[in-house]
């Protein structure tokens, strides 16, 4: 049995099914967050003193449904809205509120990158600077973003309700793509002291694999836990006792875990098989690679290459860019990555990694001062503490053996 959370881990875990269950009842997104917030600090005030109820979900959904009413008794709408609910019928026991909610999130008033802004804050619990430094853009920015999706789902008088079959795999791609940042921010955590966020790239796994329940014929939703699982498999091997990082290339491949890996091979090699690749499924092709492999000298870089150009095709992402670039210095040198890197510079200027993959392959040139440099200015613009430390090592141990050259 897994040991009893912190209260605060508890309600940051219960938050989006509180919130599912009472969209779902209530129908007005807005009014049960501010209801579900409600409850929140009644449970961080009362339950330290009190201790934790046996059911704390139920008594958060009741709290906040509490809250709800009262503020709905005001409103001459409020009768309907009961009924309607108590005509629903009685709900799916089998489905997860926080993957309701996932998709109830991808609201037809909203344009997809809205939509999964708003998913992050609701059902991922990533802040607003979390979220903005997924999309690349400036934290006011996002602030904004998700303040505007609110409010454009109460002006559509679209009611943000479950949606029915049809809808489900036209809000899929929304939602696959949260699923994909929540478990990026959770395997390297974007700011603060910690390398990673196991519980938060656990919980994006766990809800991938509910939704591919829901949904097991899609090659994409198997490619997104493909993806995941072969990357989540590395972790044993991703930091040093200190916590400190490990890269791919420096990692004891014989920690990894094979179930994972194997599970992963499976999930891709069925879907791929369907024909219909898309982006997920050919990342996770690239991690499957990686994963095969006895070590960095004996990956395929050659088809690692190929499978990002492809990539960058479906996407036009300047990161997977960044990658290609590495997989073309790996296949046939050095100099073939720093050309593949020059026509982002422009696109990426100031980006922590751009800085980060150029001081690597200037590294690998010989060029260490320049390197030097490009380790610094990547280790002043990351806000991760452990990726700030890695680099700045990477810059002294060169500049130490420039010293005894």
């Amino acid at each position: 049995m897994r040991p009893p959370h912190p209260i605060e881990d508890l309600l940051r875990d219960a938050a989006p099914q509180v919130l599912g269950a009472l969209v779902r009842r209530y129908g007005n997104f807005a009014d049960a967050e501010d209801a579900v917030q409600e409850a929140l600090l009644a449970a961080a005030t009362q339950w330290p003193a009190q201790g934790t109820p046996e059911n704390p979900i139920g008594w958060l959904v009741q709290v906040a449904s509490r809250r709800l009413i009262d503020q709905l008794r005001s409103e001459s709408s409020r009768q309907e809205r009961e009924t309607a609910y108590e005509r629903s019928g009685p709900e799916r026991p089998d489905y997860d509120d926080t993957v309701t909610l996932m998709f109830m999130c991808a609201h037809p008033a909203l344009t997809t990158g809205s939509a999964i802004a708003l998913t992050l804050r609701a059902v991922g619990g990533l802040t607003t600077a979390e979220i903005a430094r997924a999309f690349l853009v400036p934290e006011a920015t996002m602030a904004q973003r998700i303040s505007r999706a609110k409010q454009s789902i109460k002006q559509s008088g679209v009611a943000f309700a479950r949606p029915t079959g049809s809808q489900w795999p036209v809000r899929l791609a929304s939602v696959l793509h949260v699923l994909y940042l929540i478990f990026n921010e959770g395997y390297l955590t974007g700011s603060g002291d910690e390398l990673a966020r196991a519980e938060v790239s656990g919980e994006a796994i766990r809800l991938t694999r509910i939704v591919r329940l829901a949904l097991p014929d899609d090659p994409e939703v198997a490619g997104l836990l493909a993806l995941m699982l072969l990357t989540e498999a590395r972790r044993p091997a991703r930091a040093g006792a200190g916590g400190e990082l490990i890269p791919l290339a420096e990692q004891d491949r014989t920690r990894w875990d094979r179930d994972l890996i194997g599970e992963g091979d499976a999930l891709i090699a069925e879907a791929w098989r369907k024909g219909a690749v898309g982006p997920y499924q050919v990342q996770a092709a690239i991690a499957a690679l990686h994963d095969q492999a006895g070590g960095a000298a004996d990956t395929d870089w050659r088809e690692i290459f190929a499978l990002y150009g492809l990539l960058e095709r479906m996407t036009g992402n300047p990161m997977v860019s960044l990658s290609r670039a590495i997989a073309a210095a790996m296949a046939d040198g050095p100099g073939s990555g720093l050309a593949y890197l020059r026509p982002l510079e422009a696109r990426l200027a100031g980006h922590h990694r751009l800085h980060a993959v150029r001081a690597h392959l200037l590294e690998m040139d010989g060029r260490l001062e320049d390197a030097i440099e490009d380790y610094e200015a990547a280790a002043q613009r990351t806000a991760s503490v452990p990726e700030q430390q890695y680099l700045i090592m990477r810059a002294a141990r060169l500049k130490q053996s420039l010293k005894f050259t």
